[in-house]
C-alpha cells in the first residue's frame, strides 16, 4: 500500500452547537460548517485544506490514477453518435464529436442526405464555464421553436431560452431558476416549471408567450404542499398538456387541451394520499398506471377527461403480487409493458384487439432491458435498450408483427475488450430474517481465484432499482483481479413495491442489514478475499455506507462514499433545505418523536464513536443542491475526533461541482480515476 499516514490531517476547529427536541439533546461540533452562500472563508478555507491534505496523501498515486484514467478514455470511442429517429419531418441526432466534452444536436429534413443543422451545440454553450449542463431541450409542435435550459452552477437551477430554429434568431427573453418546459400546440405558447428559491422545490406552474418579456408570465398554478414537486409533459396523442404533482407516496395529475393554452388546468382524479399514478393519451383513451387496486401498479383505461374516482376504469393489465409493472408504451397496433419478475426487467407485447402478449426472452443471467425513445405512435417498430455486465449499451429495433429484432447500434469498446473474457452471476443471499436477497457480480474468469479484491455496491432508497449495465470504467478494477457486486438490497423494488416498502421508514435498517449480510456471505461463499473486501454507495447509497461502517467497520478493509447523505436528522428537521419536505415519506418526519428516535438510532453522522473504522474516501460538490456539501464535511470532522485507527479518512470536495460531480464526457473520469486508484492500492 502507497497510501501512508506522513502528512498531517486537517483538524475543524470544534464549536459547541447544542439542538434540543423531544426532550432530546444533540451536541454539534461541527454545526458551523454550514455556509448556505458558500463564501465563508473560514469554511472555504477548512475544505480546501482537506482537498489539499487529500491530493498530499494520494501523491503516490497520481501515476496510477493517471494510468486509470487513460485507460477509460482510451476505451470511449473517439466519436459518438445516437441512433437517428424521424418525427415531424425531420431526423434527429446527437453526437459527441472527436476530442469534445459536450452533446451536439443536430437534424436533418426529409432524410439522412440533406444538409445537416445544428440546433444546439453544448461545446460551444459550455465555453469559459467551470460547468455546464443541459436540462430540458424541447421543440414547438411545428418543430421551429425550441426551448432550452442550462445549469452552469451545478445546482440543477435551470435558466431557461429559446431559439429560432428557422431563422436562428435567439429570442430575448431569459427565464431563471426553472426545472421543464412544455409547448403547448399553437407554438407560440410554452408552460414551465419555476422552482422555490430557497428550498428549490418545483412548486409553480407559468404560462409565457413567446417573445414577450418574462415578467408578464401568467401563474396558473402553485403547489403549496411542499411534499410534493411538479413536472410537466404532453401526452401520446399530443392532445393534452399534463402537470404531474408528485411526493413519495401521493400522485396527482393536473390536464389541459394542448390546443387551448389559454384554459386552465383541470384535476384528472381528486387526489388521494397514498395513490400513485400517471396518464397518457391515445386514440380517444386515456391510459392510467395505477396503484388503486394493488402495490404494484395495474394500467386502465378511461374515456373521461376529468372523474371523481376510478369505478369505471376498464382494466388492461392487472395489478399482480409477482409483477411490478413499472411503465408502458403505446404504438400502432400493440401495448409494451416494463415489468420487473424476480428482480429482472422484462419487456411484453401485448396485441390491443386480440389480447394476444408475448414477452422477449434474454440470455444474460442479469441483465438491463427498457423502452428507447419511440416518438412515432403510429408505428409498429419499437425501440428498446438492453445491457449487461458484460454487453456493452446495445439499441434494437424489434418489429412488433414479425417479431424480428434488428441491430441498430451497440456501444463500441475501444482496445481488446472481449465480452467472453467476463462472467457475470445472480445469486440469491439469506440474511438475517431470511429473507433472499439478490446479487448481480461480474469478474474475469481468468483471474478469479476465490481470493479476490471484492467491490459490494448498493444504493436501496426511493424505490430504485440497481439495474446492472455494462461500464467501460469498470474494467479497469475487473481487469485487475476485482470482483464487482451490486446488492439489490431492500429499500429499492428489485421485488416489487414491498421491497421499497421494508426498506424505508421505520423499516430503513433492513437495508443496512442486508448489505452487511450480502459481504459477508459473499466472502463466505469464496467471491472475495476476508481481508480485500471494499464497500461503495454515493448519495443516499452513502448514507448506507456511513450507518454500515458504524455497525460493522471491522468488515471492510475500505470504503468510498460519494456525496453522502450522512447528517439525516439535521436535514430532515430543517425545511429550509432543498428536498426535506418531500422526503418525509422516504424516512419519516422526525418532528414526530418516533421517527425521530429511530432516525437518530441510525443517522451515520450521529452514530459516529470510539472505534477504529476503515479506509475511506470520502467526496463531495460544495454546490450540490440534493446531499449539501457540510453533510460529509461535518461526518468526516467528527470521525476524525473520535476514530481510533490509524487508517486513512479523506474528503476531496469539488469546489466547482455538484451532486452530479464534473460536467462533460470525460471530466468526470477524472474523479472515477482517483476513487480506482484508492481502492486499487489499499488491495495489494
Amino acid at each position: 500500500m502507497n497510501l501512508k499516514n506522513t502528512h498531517q490531517a486537517p483538524v475543524a476547529a470544534k464549536k459547541t452547537h447544542q439542538h434540543e427536541i423531544h426532550g432530546h439533546k444533540r451536541r454539534d461540533d461541527y454545526f458551523w460548517l454550514r455556509d448556505d452562500e458558500r463564501q465563508a472563508p473560514e469554511v472555504l478555507a477548512y475544505l480546501n485544506e482537506e482537498n489539499t491534505f487529500t491530493e498530499a496523501v494520494m501523491a503516490p498515486l497520481a501515476s496510477l490514477q493517471k494510468q486509470l484514467y487513460d485507460e477509460m478514455v482510451a476505451r470511449q470511442e473517439p466519436a459518438l453518435e445516437s441512433v437517428p429517429y424521424f418525427k415531424n419531418g425531420f431526423w434527429y441526432i446527437s453526437r459527441f464529436d472527436e476530442g469534445k466534452d459536450f452533446t451536439v444536436y443536430a437534424r436533418r429534413k426529409g432524410d439522412m442526405d440533406a444538409p445537416e443543422q445544428v440546433i444546439l451545440d453544448c461545446n460551444e454553450r459550455a465555453k469559459d464555464k467551470s460547468y455546464y449542463e443541459l436540462g430540458e431541450l424541447t421543440l414547438s409542435s411545428n418543430a421551429m421553436l425550441m426551448a432550452y435550459s442550462e445549469d452552469t452552477v451545478s445546482r440543477r437551477q435551470y435558466t431557461l431560452r429559446f431559439k429560432n430554429l428557422a431563422t436562428g434568431e435567439d429570442y430575448p427573453e431569459v427565464i431563471e431558476e426553472t426545472a421543464g418546459a412544455v409547448w403547448a400546440n399553437d407554438n407560440e405558447t410554452i408552460f414551465y416549471v419555476k422552482q422555490h428559491p430557497e428550498t428549490l422545490l418545483p412548486y409553480q406552474v407559468y404560462r409565457h408567450t413567446l417573445g414577450t418579456d418574462a415578467s408578464q408570465d401568467q401563474l396558473v398554478y402553485q403547489e403549496d404542499d411542499e411534499s410534493f414537486y411538479l413536472h410537466l409533459y404532453k401526452t401520446r396523442s399530443e392532445k393534452y398538456l399534463v402537470l404531474g404533482i408528485n411526493s413519495t407516496t401521493t400522485c396527482d395529475c393536473l390536464l389541459l387541451d394542448a390546443d387551448k393554452p389559454d384554459g386552465e388546468f383541470a384535476a384528472f382524479l381528486p387526489r388521494e394520499r397514498g395513490h400513485e399514478y400517471t396518464v397518457d393519451h391515445f386514440r380517444d383513451k386515456f391510459y392510467v398506471l395505477t396503484n388503486k387496486t394493488g402495490k404494484n401498479f395495474a394500467l386502465m383505461t378511461s374515456t373521461q377527461q376529468t372523474q371523481q374516482d376510478g369505478n369505471n376504469w376498464t382494466s388492461v393489465v392487472p395489478a399482480r403480487e409477482e409483477v411490478l409493472l413499472e411503465g408502458f408504451d403505446l404504438m400502432h397496433d400493440y401495448l409494451v409493458v416494463e415489468e420487473r419478475q424476480a428482480g429482472l426487467p422484462l419487456l411484453r407485447q401485448i396485441h390491443y384487439k386480440s389480447g394476444e402478449a408475448k414477452t422477449l426472452q434474454f440470455n444474460d443471467p442479469v441483465y438491463t432491458v427498457f423502452s428507447h425513445y419511440n416518438p412515432d405512435g403510429n408505428s409498429n417498430k419499437f425501440r428498446y435498450q438492453y445491457t449487461s455486465f458484460t454487453t456493452p449499451s446495445s439499441i434494437y429495433e424489434l418489429d412488433l408483427d414479425s417479431g424480428e429484432t434488428r441491430l441498430l447500434k451497440q456501444s463500441k469498446v475501444m482496445g481488446d475488450f472481449a465480452s467472453d473474457d467476463y462472467q457475470s452471476e445472480r445469486l440469491w443471499v439469506s440474511v438475517r430474517d431470511q429473507v433472499k436477497v439478490p446479487v448481480s457480480l461480474v469478474y474475469k474468469k481468468a483471474l478469479f481465484n476465490h481470493e479476490n479484491p471484492l467491490l459490494v455496491y448498493a444504493y436501496g432508497a426511493y424505490g430504485e432499482s440497481m439495474d446492472v449495465s455494462f461500464s467501460p470504467s469498470n474494467l479497469s478494477l475487473l481487469d485487475r483481479g476485482f470482483v464487482y457486486a451490486v446488492a439489490h438490497v431492500r429499500g429499492g423494488e428489485e421485488l416489487g413495491r414491498h421491497w421499497y416498502e421494508d426498506g424505508k421508514l421505520l423499516n430503513k435498517k433492513n437495508t443496512f442489514n442486508d448489505f452487511i449480510d450480502v459481504s459477508q456471505a459473499l466472502v463466505e461463499q469464496g467471491y472475495g478475499a476476508k481481508d480485500k473486501l471494499f464497500a461503495a454507495g454515493g448519495s443516499a447509497g452513502g448514507l448506507l455506507i456511513g450507518a454500515v461502517i458504524n455497525q460493522a467497520p471491522e468488515l471492510y478493509k475500505g470504503v468510498v462514499a460519494s456525496v453522502p447523505f450522512v447528517d439525516v436528522v439535521s436535514t430532515m428537521l430543517d425545511e429550509s433545505i432543498p428536498l426535506t419536505t418531500g422526503e418525509y415519506d422516504e424516512w419519516g418526519n422526525p418532528n414526530d418523536a418516533d421517527y425521530y428516535h429511530y432516525i437518530h438510532s441510525y443517522s451515520p453522522y450521529d452514530q459516529v464513536s470510539e472505534q477504529a473504522y476503515p479506509h475511506m474516501l470520502v467526496t463531495s460538490g460544495l454546490h450540490d443542491s440534493q446531499v449539501q456539501y457540510w453533510e460529509p464535511a461535518k461526518w468526516v470532522a467528527k470521525l476524525r475526533q473520535h476514530k481510533t485507527d490509524d487508517k486513512q479518512l479523506l474528503l476531496y470536495t469539488d469546489m466547482e461541482a455538484g451532486h452530479g460531480g464534473k460536467s462533460g464526457r470525460f471530466q468526470h473520469l477524472v474523479d472515477v480515476a482517483r476513487e480506482f486508484a484508492f481502492l486499487i492500492d489499499l488491495a495489494k
